[in-house]
């Protein structure tokens, strides 16, 4: 959907016009108060369900659907690709309108804020005043906690999972190190390597190679690859020896071919930024103090990236401020990437949880007047 009204950012910038690309799952009801925004993460987009022809499967198609714990029989649900993509809305590589040529390293940052105040605007086109809730794992989590605070009565209820309020000054190292391996590659040329007709795909490679051993739990890796070797016994050199050195080498040479090298960059940056308690003097129980919607929050035990701790920060604040509160924290083996998979307990508190929002809706609460 194209926008031509100009839309201000944190930063002070602005874009002049921009298209926001969405994708939209089951049918709106009568009076629009069966809608769910699913928030996206890093590298993700606005597909979140759904097989394509080509045989590109939805994000999270485990999650949504006919049937599944957010089930598109019962609601609407639209997925919302962000400001700076790589899959549509624009980003990076569109062309500038003051230029005529892909923005490239000009393309302003952008921060969580900024993208909530575009997919409000998008909800506004839509005609949809509120939505039942706002859902998101981990960069996406972070969408649907601003959204609680930027917009307190346009969500009933907000799904924040495997996420933060604010990342650890570990995160944003992890972050810096990967991005400092795409700022240093020669192919990077100051993020206009598109005119030079090149990827910086090694800078890719590392920073997603990075980025997945740390989506990743010791005990998952063990499990998975061991000390397992590719060939059986060690090469005496620097290429590949162990499975573990292959399967991250595969991942990254895979992002390098789909994957952005400025959205990384920006996308990384609005991770670091995000830090809402910030301007209330880190207190979050004020940072919460207005928010209206009831809330769920899931968190995995081998979570290091988000830790089960930073979960309950957020419900401590949350019960500070007498809001309706569901946690789970789910004994996982997988790590950060466990809010993608199919652990039944993770996906039967979600279940119950939207099955519990649908009742809202068709039950009379919602129709005897009690929406927020």
């Amino acid at each position: 959907m194209f926008f031509s009204t100009p839309l201000p950012l944190q930063s002070g910038a602005e874009l002049t016009d921009y298209t926001l690309v969405y994708e939209t799952y089951g049918t709106l009801n009568a009076d629009h108060s069966n809608a769910v925004l699913v928030c996206h993460a890093l590298n993700a987009s606005h597909h979140v369900a759904g097989s394509y022809e080509s045989g590109v499967k939805g994000w999270w198609d485990n999650m949504i659907g006919p049937g599944k714990p957010l089930d598109t029989d019962k609601f609407f649900v639209i997925g919302v690709n962000n400001l700076g993509s790589c899959f549509g809305s624009t980003g990076p590589m569109h062309a500038n309108p003051a230029t005529g040529k892909p923005y490239g390293a000009n393309f302003p940052v952008v921060t969580v804020e900024d993208w909530v105040q575009s997919q409000a605007r998008l909800a506004d086109a839509l005609g949809i005043q509120q939505f039942a809730a706002v859902m998101g794992g981990s960069l996406g989590g972070m969408q649907a906690l601003a959204w609680s605070i930027l917009y307190p009565q346009r969500l009933r209820h907000c799904v924040v999972i495997a996420s933060t309020s604010k990342l650890t000054a570990q995160n944003i190292a992890f972050d810096d190190v990967a991005r400092q391996a795409i700022l240093t590659d020669p192919d990077f040329h100051g993020g206009d390597y598109y005119a030079h007709g090149v990827v910086p795909k090694n800078g890719l490679r590392v920073a997603r190679m990075l980025g997945h051993i740390t989506y990743l739990s010791d005990d998952d890796m063990a499990v998975k690859f061991g000390r397992d070797l590719r060939s059986g016994s060690y090469q005496f050199g620097f290429g590949i020896d162990f499975e573990i050195e292959s399967y991250l080498r595969y991942q990254g040479d895979k992002f390098s071919e789909y994957f952005d090298a400025n959205t990384y960059l920006l996308i990384t940056k609005a991770l670091d930024y995000f830090d809402p308690a910030k301007e209330f003097g880190g207190d979050l129980t004020k940072t919460l103090s207005n928010t209206r919607a009831q809330f769920l929050l899931v968190s995995f035990t081998t979570d290091w990236r988000f830790a089960p701790e930073r979960s309950h920060e957020m419900v401590q604040a949350l019960v500070n401020n007498k809001r309706t509160v569901t946690y789970a924290e789910i004994d996982a083996p997988h790590g950060h990437d466990a809010f993608l998979l199919d652990d039944q307990r993770y996906m039967n508190v979600v279940r119950s949880y939207f099955a519990r929002v649908h009742e809202e809706i068709d039950g009379g609460s919602l129709k005897a007047g009690a929406r927020a």
